[in-house]
Protein backbone atom coordinates (compact mmCIF):
# COMPACT_ATOMS: atom_id res chain seq x y z
CA UNK A 1 0.00 0.00 0.00
CA UNK A 2 3.27 2.29 0.78
CA UNK A 3 4.32 2.03 -2.81
CA UNK A 4 1.22 2.71 -4.57
CA UNK A 5 0.71 5.97 -1.54
CA UNK A 6 4.29 7.02 -3.13
CA UNK A 7 3.06 6.15 -6.05
CA UNK A 8 0.24 8.50 -6.45
CA UNK A 9 1.56 10.87 -4.31
CA UNK A 10 4.61 11.83 -6.53
CA UNK A 11 2.76 11.80 -9.57
CA UNK A 12 0.29 14.96 -8.53
CA UNK A 13 3.46 16.62 -7.98
CA UNK A 14 5.44 15.42 -11.25
CA UNK A 15 1.88 17.08 -13.09
CA UNK A 16 0.23 20.82 -12.16
CA UNK A 17 -2.38 18.58 -10.40
CA UNK A 18 -1.34 19.35 -7.19
CA UNK A 19 0.28 22.81 -7.91
CA UNK A 20 -3.47 23.51 -9.33
CA UNK A 21 -5.55 22.16 -6.99
CA UNK A 22 -4.02 23.76 -3.29
CA UNK A 23 -3.48 27.46 -5.91
CA UNK A 24 -7.17 26.99 -6.55
CA UNK A 25 -8.57 26.14 -3.74
CA UNK A 26 -6.50 28.83 -1.37
CA UNK A 27 -7.38 31.96 -4.35
CA UNK A 28 -10.82 31.10 -4.20
CA UNK A 29 -10.72 30.97 -0.40
CA UNK A 30 -8.72 33.98 -0.03
CA UNK A 31 -11.12 36.19 -2.33
CA UNK A 32 -14.08 35.27 -1.09
CA UNK A 33 -12.80 36.02 2.86
CA UNK A 34 -10.34 38.58 2.31
CA UNK A 35 -11.11 41.03 -1.19
CA UNK A 36 -14.53 40.32 -2.27
CA UNK A 37 -17.07 42.98 -0.03
CA UNK A 38 -19.60 40.61 0.48
CA UNK A 39 -21.37 38.22 3.42
CA UNK A 40 -18.35 35.80 3.34
CA UNK A 41 -15.62 38.62 4.05
CA UNK A 42 -14.48 37.55 7.87
CA UNK A 43 -12.49 41.09 8.01
CA UNK A 44 -16.40 42.82 7.81
CA UNK A 45 -17.98 40.00 9.85
CA UNK A 46 -17.49 42.01 13.37
CA UNK A 47 -16.79 39.00 15.04
CA UNK A 48 -13.93 37.04 15.35
CA UNK A 49 -14.23 33.54 13.60
CA UNK A 50 -13.83 31.54 9.83
CA UNK A 51 -16.94 30.27 9.68
CA UNK A 52 -17.47 31.69 6.03
CA UNK A 53 -14.26 29.82 5.37
CA UNK A 54 -15.79 26.62 6.96
CA UNK A 55 -19.05 27.08 4.69
CA UNK A 56 -17.17 28.05 1.65
CA UNK A 57 -14.78 24.96 1.83
CA UNK A 58 -17.31 21.96 1.43
CA UNK A 59 -18.62 23.83 -1.78
CA UNK A 60 -14.84 24.30 -3.27
CA UNK A 61 -13.89 20.87 -2.51
CA UNK A 62 -16.98 19.77 -4.27
CA UNK A 63 -15.03 20.33 -7.84
CA UNK A 64 -11.78 20.29 -6.55
CA UNK A 65 -11.59 16.46 -4.92
CA UNK A 66 -13.45 14.94 -8.36
CA UNK A 67 -10.72 16.49 -9.67
CA UNK A 68 -8.00 14.99 -7.89
CA UNK A 69 -9.48 11.44 -8.07
CA UNK A 70 -10.82 11.35 -11.18
CA UNK A 71 -7.68 9.73 -13.00
CA UNK A 72 -7.15 7.35 -10.20
CA UNK A 73 -8.70 4.06 -11.95
CA UNK A 74 -9.84 5.80 -15.00
CA UNK A 75 -6.41 6.61 -16.19
CA UNK A 76 -4.95 3.24 -15.43
CA UNK A 77 -8.02 1.28 -17.54
CA UNK A 78 -7.69 3.43 -20.28
CA UNK A 79 -4.02 2.68 -20.70
CA UNK A 80 -4.20 -1.03 -19.58
CA UNK A 81 -1.97 -0.18 -16.46
CA UNK A 82 -4.48 -2.27 -14.69
CA UNK A 83 -3.87 -5.41 -15.59
CA UNK A 84 -0.16 -5.25 -15.31
CA UNK A 85 -0.48 -3.20 -11.35
CA UNK A 86 -3.11 -6.17 -10.48
CA UNK A 87 0.32 -8.38 -11.44
CA UNK A 88 2.01 -7.18 -8.18
CA UNK A 89 2.06 -8.98 -5.26
CA UNK A 90 -0.44 -6.29 -3.65
CA UNK A 91 -4.05 -7.00 -2.73
CA UNK A 92 -7.04 -4.97 -4.47
CA UNK A 93 -7.59 -3.42 -1.11
CA UNK A 94 -4.21 -2.04 -0.74
CA UNK A 95 -4.53 -0.76 -4.17
CA UNK A 96 -7.72 1.35 -3.54
CA UNK A 97 -6.06 2.33 0.23
CA UNK A 98 -3.29 3.36 -1.47
CA UNK A 99 -4.77 5.41 -4.13
CA UNK A 100 -7.33 7.33 -1.26
CA UNK A 101 -4.44 7.93 1.38
CA UNK A 102 -2.18 9.54 -1.12
CA UNK A 103 -5.14 11.53 -3.03
CA UNK A 104 -6.69 12.59 0.91
CA UNK A 105 -2.95 13.49 1.56
CA UNK A 106 -2.71 15.94 -1.37
CA UNK A 107 -6.28 17.45 0.38
CA UNK A 108 -4.76 18.11 3.80
CA UNK A 109 -1.85 19.51 2.34
CA UNK A 110 -3.99 22.32 0.65
CA UNK A 111 -5.76 22.43 3.91
CA UNK A 112 -2.68 23.57 6.24
CA UNK A 113 -2.21 26.50 4.97
CA UNK A 114 -5.37 27.80 6.00
CA UNK A 115 -3.83 27.89 9.49
CA UNK A 116 -3.23 31.56 8.70
CA UNK A 117 -6.88 32.08 8.59
CA UNK A 118 -6.69 31.11 12.07
CA UNK A 119 -4.14 32.99 13.02
CA UNK A 120 -5.23 36.47 11.64
CA UNK A 121 -8.62 36.12 13.57
CA UNK A 122 -6.59 35.44 16.34
CA UNK A 123 -4.81 38.98 15.83
CA UNK A 124 -7.48 40.86 15.26
CA UNK A 125 -9.78 39.71 17.90
CA UNK A 126 -11.16 42.58 20.65
CA UNK A 127 -9.01 41.56 22.66
CA UNK A 128 -6.33 39.66 20.60
CA UNK A 129 -7.28 35.56 20.95
CA UNK A 130 -10.79 36.47 20.63
CA UNK A 131 -11.70 33.91 19.20
CA UNK A 132 -13.92 30.23 19.64
CA UNK A 133 -10.93 27.98 19.35
CA UNK A 134 -13.67 24.42 20.70
CA UNK A 135 -15.94 25.88 17.18
CA UNK A 136 -12.91 26.19 15.10
CA UNK A 137 -11.04 22.68 15.53
CA UNK A 138 -14.24 20.77 15.99
CA UNK A 139 -14.62 22.24 12.43
CA UNK A 140 -11.29 21.05 11.25
CA UNK A 141 -12.07 17.84 12.12
CA UNK A 142 -15.12 17.81 10.69
CA UNK A 143 -14.03 19.35 7.00
CA UNK A 144 -10.85 16.24 7.20
CA UNK A 145 -14.05 13.77 7.69
CA UNK A 146 -15.50 15.19 4.98
CA UNK A 147 -12.58 15.60 2.51
CA UNK A 148 -12.30 11.66 2.90
CA UNK A 149 -16.07 10.92 2.13
CA UNK A 150 -15.86 13.29 -1.02
CA UNK A 151 -12.39 11.38 -1.88
CA UNK A 152 -13.64 7.64 -1.23
CA UNK A 153 -16.87 8.64 -3.66
CA UNK A 154 -14.47 10.20 -6.31
CA UNK A 155 -12.40 6.96 -6.28
CA UNK A 156 -15.58 5.25 -6.95
CA UNK A 157 -16.33 7.24 -9.71
CA UNK A 158 -12.72 6.81 -11.24
CA UNK A 159 -13.82 3.16 -11.53
CA UNK A 160 -17.08 4.00 -13.74
CA UNK A 161 -15.53 5.29 -16.88
CA UNK A 162 -12.33 5.39 -19.06
CA UNK A 163 -13.09 8.92 -19.36
CA UNK A 164 -11.11 11.11 -16.64
CA UNK A 165 -14.02 14.19 -17.85
CA UNK A 166 -17.07 11.61 -17.01
CA UNK A 167 -15.32 10.46 -13.68
CA UNK A 168 -15.18 13.91 -12.75
CA UNK A 169 -19.16 14.93 -13.85
CA UNK A 170 -20.23 11.91 -11.97
CA UNK A 171 -17.95 12.72 -9.05
CA UNK A 172 -19.10 15.79 -8.77
CA UNK A 173 -22.93 14.84 -8.85
CA UNK A 174 -23.12 12.19 -6.62
CA UNK A 175 -21.10 14.27 -3.90
CA UNK A 176 -23.50 16.83 -4.82
CA UNK A 177 -26.55 14.64 -4.12
CA UNK A 178 -24.54 13.74 -0.59
CA UNK A 179 -23.59 17.01 0.82
CA UNK A 180 -26.24 18.85 -0.17
CA UNK A 181 -29.09 16.64 -2.33
CA UNK A 182 -30.74 15.06 1.12
CA UNK A 183 -31.18 18.80 2.34
CA UNK A 184 -33.04 19.80 -0.63
CA UNK A 185 -35.41 16.38 -0.62
CA UNK A 186 -35.83 17.20 3.70
CA UNK A 187 -36.85 20.93 2.73
CA UNK A 188 -39.57 19.81 -0.07
CA UNK A 189 -41.04 17.48 3.33
CA UNK A 190 -41.27 20.05 5.84
CA UNK A 191 -37.71 19.41 6.65
CA UNK A 192 -37.60 16.26 7.45
CA UNK A 193 -35.02 15.18 9.98
CA UNK A 194 -34.41 11.56 9.10
CA UNK A 195 -34.17 12.50 5.56
CA UNK A 196 -31.34 15.32 6.57
CA UNK A 197 -29.44 12.39 8.25
CA UNK A 198 -28.25 11.04 5.54
CA UNK A 199 -26.93 13.88 4.17
CA UNK A 200 -23.37 14.96 4.98
CA UNK A 201 -24.12 18.63 5.23
CA UNK A 202 -26.27 17.42 8.50
CA UNK A 203 -23.46 15.70 10.27
CA UNK A 204 -20.58 18.07 8.87
CA UNK A 205 -22.96 21.33 10.52
CA UNK A 206 -22.69 18.99 14.44
CA UNK A 207 -19.58 18.62 14.37
CA UNK A 208 -18.71 21.80 13.34
CA UNK A 209 -20.35 23.48 16.42
CA UNK A 210 -17.63 21.93 18.24
CA UNK A 211 -19.00 18.74 19.57
CA UNK A 212 -17.28 15.58 18.61
CA UNK A 213 -20.69 13.38 18.60
CA UNK A 214 -19.92 9.59 17.90
CA UNK A 215 -22.80 9.54 15.61
CA UNK A 216 -21.20 12.12 13.36
CA UNK A 217 -17.74 10.49 13.32
CA UNK A 218 -19.47 6.78 12.48
CA UNK A 219 -21.34 8.46 9.95
CA UNK A 220 -18.61 9.60 7.89
CA UNK A 221 -16.43 6.55 8.39
CA UNK A 222 -19.59 4.39 7.32
CA UNK A 223 -19.69 6.60 3.98
CA UNK A 224 -15.89 6.40 3.59
CA UNK A 225 -15.94 2.75 4.14
CA UNK A 226 -18.61 1.50 1.86
CA UNK A 227 -17.33 3.27 -1.03
CA UNK A 228 -14.04 2.26 -0.97
CA UNK A 229 -15.55 -1.16 -0.39
CA UNK A 230 -17.92 -1.20 -3.54
CA UNK A 231 -14.68 0.57 -5.40
CA UNK A 232 -12.51 -2.46 -4.32
CA UNK A 233 -15.67 -4.25 -5.76
CA UNK A 234 -15.87 -2.74 -9.47
CA UNK A 235 -11.41 -3.40 -9.16
CA UNK A 236 -12.46 -7.06 -8.87
CA UNK A 237 -14.69 -7.28 -11.89
CA UNK A 238 -13.22 -5.80 -14.16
Amino acid sequence: MIAILKKEFNSFFSSPIAYLVIGVFLLINGLFLFIFKDDFNILNAGFADINSFFYLAPWVFLFLIPAITMKSFADEFNNGTIELLKTKPISNWQIVLGKFWASLLLVVIAIIPTFTYVFTIYELGNPVGNIDFGSTIGSYIGLLFLASTYTAIGLFTSTLSKNQIVAFILGVFITFIFFYGFDAIANSFSNNLMIQKFGINEHYKSISRGIIDTRDLMYFISVTIFFLFITKMRLENE
